[in-house]
């Protein structure tokens, strides 16, 4: 039984078990005093009766037979009655009775003192015990109440309420666990709309100049035409931003359930970059689509899109005017990789571990397009389609992204 596994019930029962073998020996021993004291008792009455009948002169043949006798009659009992000798004659009246009642009496009452003694000391041991024990489970748990994780539930010993206590340790680790997560969340939360808020900051102060401007030289024809298109440019940032700030969120909440499909690779790549070859032939840029063995990938078709299309996005931010951005891929035995070069500027050694980061912008690029968090969301989902993204770069020597999905 788990019960006995605990070692302060296991010393408690060893108690009880040598008490009970105790009040067996004690009775043993009382019963074999009772009957010592009885023998002293009889022989003192003998002695006392055969006494009395020397003095009234019975011969020592009558006296004899008398005190062995075994038999009893009528007549001894009347006379016994007679002289006040009943079975309802007070014990203090038989004085040899009186006394062997009083011995049996002391006897009971010093050996139930004892043994009370010892059973009510044992028993407030072990409640002691017990209850320093509770005592400092409950000092424990009130730390973790208190947030204070750095206790620990007494957890040195087998038994039934050590269990109880891992559970508690265990229920400790996952609540801290949760706390922790909390904050993160929290702390991302609050970093997220600070850096929304940062981000919102330059467009809307852009703004407010624009329709000032706007507003003081309403009759500037030429004046309203410039600043009504830096508008426009400033409210499509502000909208980029909430869009891609919306997905992200979708992808954090896991609310984005993937309906991958096979698709056709070189459709899936034409598709990414149609909506931005425009821009590159106006900023003197150029898109390169190898044409390489048809392949197909199961994936989310719009959302891969999505992820090519940012990470090509990014490589036009990155490029001057006659650079060229090169899209290739490569099945092996595992894996198919889409990768996406570019012979622009290149990432500086301390950037490269940040690339992927929520509006993260290295000091070379904060007079680049883009708002940081292209590169975040593609990752977030090539990465919840169970791809891998990675990246390769050196500064003047251009950026190679890699998108790797398991066949």
């Amino acid at each position: 039984m788990n019960l006995f596994q605990d070692k302060q019930i296991k010393h408690y029962t060893a108690f009880i078990l040598a008490l009970v073998l105790l009040i067996f020996l004690s009775v043993i021993g009382l019963n074999a005093v009772q009957v010592k004291a009885m023998h002293g008792l009889f022989l003192s009455h003998d002695n006392a009766v055969v006494t009395s009948l020397f003095q009234q002169g019975v011969s020592k043949d009558v006296i004899a037979k008398a005190i062995t006798s075994t038999t009893s009659s009528q007549e001894g009992a009347t006379l016994l009655a007679n002289i006040g000798v009943t079975n309802h004659t007070a014990i203090r009246f038989l004085p040899f009775i009186d006394e062997f009642h009083k011995i049996s009496i002391y006897c009971m009452l010093l050996f139930s003192v004892i043994l009370s003694s010892l059973l009510l000391a044992g028993s407030f041991i072990f409640l002691w015990k017990r209850e320093q024990l509770y005592l400092q489970a409950a000092k424990v748990i009130t730390n973790f109440t208190e947030g204070d994780f750095s206790y620990h539930m007494p957890l040195m010993k087998e038994g039934t309420i050590y269990r109880l206590f891992a559970c508690v340790d265990q229920l400790a680790i996952i609540l801290q666990s949760k706390n922790e997560a909390e904050k993160k969340a929290k702390d991302f939360l609050k970093s997220t709309i600070s850096d929304i808020s940062h981000q919102l900051k330059t467009p809307l102060a852009a703004l407010t100049m624009y329709h000032e401007i706007i507003s003081e030289e309403p009759e500037q024809v030429q004046t309203v035409i410039e600043y009504s298109q830096k508008t426009e440019l400033a409210l499509k940032r502000m909208e980029q931003l909430i869009q891609v700030m919306l997905k992200i969120t979708r992808l954090d909440a896991g609310s984005i359930v993937f309906e991958k499909e096979s698709c056709c690779l070189s459709e899936l790549i034409a598709q990414a970059a149609s909506e931005l070859t425009t821009r590159a032939a106006r900023e003197g840029k150029e898109i390169i689509v190898e044409e390489l063995p048809e392949e197909t990938l199961i994936c989310d078709k719009q959302w891969t899109c999505e992820a090519i299309g940012n990470i090509v996005k990014n490589a036009l931010d990155h490029t001057d005017s006659g650079e060229k951005i090169h899209v290739t891929w490569k099945r092996t035995p595992a894996m198919l990789r889409i990768m996406i070069t570019d012979n622009g500027s290149g990432i500086a050694p301390e950037d490269l571990h940040h690339v992927f980061k929520r509006f993260y912008r290295s000091r070379k690029s904060l007079d680049t397009q883009g708002i940081g968090l292209g590169l975040s969301l593609a990752k977030a989902i090539v990465e919840g389609q169970g791809g891998i993204i990675s990246v390769q770069s050196a500064l003047q020597e251009g950026t190679a992204f890699t998108l790797s999905f398991l066949t």
